[in-house]
C-alpha cells in the first residue's frame, strides 16, 4: 500500500503465482515526461463550463467514476480501470459539436492533455518527486542494515508471546513511512522470535499486516502523505476554496477511527492473550502442537524481501537508520516552519518573531507551508546525509550509492502513474460536473449523520474489490468533499467525511486478498496466504463494525470526539476480552520449534 505499485504488482503477482513482483524500469520515460509536462500549465476547469455539462449529460456525468469502480471489480487492476475512466469521460467531452469518430479521438488526445495538465503543476510534480526520493533514501537505508540493526535490537527483547507480539506492533510503528518497507522488514525479522515463542504464523502475518498501512496512512511523514494531500487539495479546489491541504490531513486523523482502532486492537490482544474466531483456533494449534501453520498449507515466501537486505559483510548499526530518518523528520520541521513563514504576511510575520516558538506561531507557519516542496526538499537531505554515511563507513562507493537510491525510486514509478492517472480522473470528473450533478440530486436525500458511514463503507468496498486503497481514494475524494460540504459546510463535517474516504480505503484494502500489503505481509511472515486472509478478515470487520457503531455514526450526530474517541477505543478492548479466549493456558514452557513443526 508501496509504495502502490498497488494495482500493477497485485495483477502481477496473480499471474505468475504470487512469488515474483516484475519492476519495469520507466525511470527514464517519466523524466522525459516530467521535463516535458514542466512546460505546459495546469489545467484548469472554468466553474460554468463544468455546470454546463452538469446540466447537459445528467447523470451521464457518473459515468467516468461508475466505470473506474465496475472494471475495478472486473479487471482488479486499477491502472486500466482509472485508464478507462478517463478515457469514458474525454470521450463524452469529446461528442461536444462532433461526431463519434472525433470524439474518440478527440477523447484520447484529451487524455494525454489531462496528464500533462496534471504533472505541469507544481504541487503535484512535487508529490511525485517527494515519493520518489523517500523510496530513494528507504533504500539506502536498509543496504546501510540500519532497518534491520533496528529491528535486531528490538527483537533480543522479545521474552514470551505478549512481548514478542508487542516488539512487532511496536517496529511496524517505527517502520511509519511506508508500508511496503514495514511488511518486508518487520516479518523476516520478527519471523524467527515469534515463532521460538510458539505464535502462529497467522498472527504474526495479521500483525505486520495491521501495522503496515493503517499507520502509514495517518503518519506525518510518509509515502503516502503526498498523495493524500493532494487529493485533498483537488477536492477542496472542487469547492471553491482554497486550503492548506496539510492542516486538512492532520484535522483528519482523529476521524480515522479504523486505523486507530485497529492498531491498539492489537496491543489489546497480545497484552490480554485472547483471540477468537479462526485466530484463536491458529493460536491454539501453534501453542499445544508447536505447528505454526495447518496441515497442508503452502507458507508463502519470496526472493523479494532480499532487495530490503543490507549489503553483505557491513557492520549492522542502529545509527544508520535514526540519523537518516531523524534527518528527514527533522529536516521536514524545521523546513514547514521556514517555508510557511516566508508564505505569511509581513504583519503576521511579525506577529510570529515576536515569539517564534508559541504554539500560534507554529500552527499559522506549518499551516502556510507547502508540503510538496518541503518534504522533497526533507526527503533530499535526508538521502544526501545516508549517502555520506555509507561513503564514510566504507559500505559502498559513490556510483553504489546513487544507484541504490535510483533503484529504490524506480520501484515508486507504479505510484506516479497512479497518481496522475487519479489526477486525470479528478480533471474529467471536475469538467463534466459529475460532483455538481450528484449534489443536485443527494444533497436533500441522504441524511447528514449517514453520510461519513455510507463513504466508509463504499470507499472499503471499492479497495476491496481493488487490492488498492489509492485508486479508491482517487475515484472518491473528489465526489465526496463537494457533496459533504453541500449538505453541511461545517468544517468538521467536510473534513469527518474526508477521513471517512481514506479510512475506508485503507480498511478495504487491509481485507482484500489481492492486496499488494496483505500479499507481502504474507510473505513476509512466511504465511499460507489465504490462512492469513481468512483469519485476518474477521478482525478487520469486526474492528470495522467498532469503527461505525461506535465512530461515524455519533461523530455524524454531534457528538463531541473527546466522547467518541475514547468510547470507540473502550469498545475495542472490551471486545476482545469478551468476545477472546484466553490462549494463556496453551504456552508450553519447554520444547523448541523445528522446521518440520512449521507446517
Amino acid at each position: 500500500m508501496v509504495f502502490l505499485r498497488r494495482a500493477v504488482t497485485v495483477f502481477t503477482k496473480k499471474q505468475k503465482g504470487g512469488l515474483n513482483m516484475k519492476k519495469r524500469n520507466i525511470t527514464a520515460i517519466l523524466t522525459i515526461i516530467l521535463v516535458l509536462a514542466m512546460t505546459g500549465s495546469a489545467f484548469a476547469v472554468d466553474p460554468e463550463v463544468a455546470q454546463a455539462n452538469a446540466d447537459k449529460f445528467g447523470m451521464w456525468t457518473i459515468i467516468p467514476p461508475l466505470v473506474a469502480i465496475v472494471l475495478a471489480f472486473v479487471t482488479k487492476n486499477v491502472v486500466l480501470s482509472l485508464f478507462i475512466g478517463v478515457f469514458s469521460g474525454t470521450f463524452m467531452i469529446g461528442l461536444n459539436g462532433s461526431n463519434i469518430i472525433m470524439a474518440i479521438f478527440n477523447g484520447f488526445m484529451m487524455i494525454i492533455d489531462q496528464v500533462l495538465g496534471s504533472l505541469s503543476d507544481s504541487w503535484n510534480a512535487g508529490i511525485i518527486l517527494q515519493c520518489l526520493t523517500i523510496g530513494g533514501l528507504i533504500a539506502l537505508v536498509s543496504k546501510m542494515g540500519g532497518a534491520k540493526a533496528v529491528a535486531e535490537s528490538l527483537a533480543k527483547k522479545a521474552k514470551s508471546p505478549t512481548s514478542a507480539q508487542l516488539i512487532t506492533w511496536a517496529l511496524g510503528m517505527l517502520v511509519f513511512f511506508d508500508d511496503y518497507a514495514n511488511s518486508l522488514i518487520v516479518g523476516p525479522i520478527m519471523r524467527p522470535v515469534a515463532d521460538k515463542m510458539r505464535i502462529s504464523r497467522e498472527k504474526l502475518a495479521f500483525v505486520i499486516d495491521a501495522t503496515a498501512a493503517p499507520i502509514s496512512g495517518i503518519a506525518l511523514i510518509s509515502t503516502w502523505v503526498g498523495y493524500e494531500l493532494s487529493l485533498i487539495k483537488e477536492a477542496y479546489d472542487g469547492i471553491g476554496q482554497s486550503v492548506n491541504a496539510y492542516g486538512i490531513f492532520v484535522q483528519t486523523i482523529p476521524y480515522r477511527f479504523y486505523n486507530i482502532l485497529i492498531l491498539l486492537f492489537i496491543m489489546f490482544t497480545a497484552v490480554m492473550l485472547k483471540e477468537f474466531g479462526p485466530m484463536y483456533k491458529a493460536e491454539k494449534r501453534a501453542r499445544e502442537t508447536g505447528k505454526l501453520l495447518p496441515d497442508g498449507a503452502k507458507p508463502m515466501v519470496s526472493d523479494e524481501t532480499t532487495e530490503l537486505e543490507p549489503k553483505a559483510g557491513i557492520k549492522l548499526s542502529i545509527w544508520n537508520a535514526i540519523i537518516p530518518i531523524g534527518v528527514l523528520i527533522g529536516s521536514a520541521f524545521v523546513g514547514f516552519y521556514y517555508n510557511g513563514y516566508l508564505a505569511l504576511s509581513p504583519e503576521m510575520q511579525a506577529a510570529v518573531m515576536e515569539k517564534p516558538f508559541s504554539f500560534i506561531a507554529i500552527r499559522e507557519t506549518f499551516g502556510a507551508s507547502d508540503a510538496s516542496i518541503v518534504l522533497f526538499q526533507a526527503a533530499l537531505i535526508g538521502s544526501i546525509v545516508a549517502m555520506a554515511m555509507g561513503l564514510k563507513q566504507k559500505i559502498f562507493s559513490l556510483s553504489e550509492a546513487i544507484d541504490t537510491w535510483v533503484h529504490g525510486m524506480k520501484s515508486l514509478v507504479i505510484t506516479g502513474v497512479i497518481l496522475l492517472l487519479a489526477w486525470s480522473l479528478s480533471g474529467v470528473i471536475k469538467e463534466l460536473g459529475t460532483a455538481k450533478f450528484l449534489v443536485s440530486i443527494l444533497s436533500g436525500s441522504i441524511p447528514k449523520f449517514l453520510l461519513p458511514t455510507i463513504i466508509f463503507i463504499l470507499g472499503s468496498i471499492i479497495s476491496f474489490a481493488t487490492g488498492t486503497s489509492y485508486g479508491t481514494m482517487g475515484i472518491l475524494m473528489p465526489l465526496t468533499i463537494p457533496l459533504a460540504y453541500a449538505i453541511s459546510p461545517e468544517n468538521s463535517y467536510v473534513v469527518m467525511s474526508a477521513g471517512a474516504v481514506l479510512t475506508g480505503a485503507i480498511f478495504g484494502d487491509h481485507c482484500s486478498p489481492i492486496s499488494d500489503t496483505t500479499i507481502l505481509s504474507s510473505m513476509g511472515s512466511a504465511c499460507d496466504h489465504l490462512e492469513h486472509t481468512r483469519t485476518q478478515m474477521v478482525y478487520a470487520l469486526t474492528v470495522a463494525g467498532i469503527s461505525i457503531v461506535f465512530g461515524y455514526i455519533p461523530a455524524g450526530l454531534g457528538v463531541p470526539m473527546v466522547i467518541v474517541m475514547p468510547v470507540s477505543i473502550i469498545a475495542t478492548g472490551l471486545t476482545v476480552f469478551f468476545l477472546g479466549k484466553s490462549v494463556k493456558d496453551f504456552e508450553l514452557q519447554t520444547g523448541e520449534i523445528t522446521e518440520e513443526k512449521v507446517i
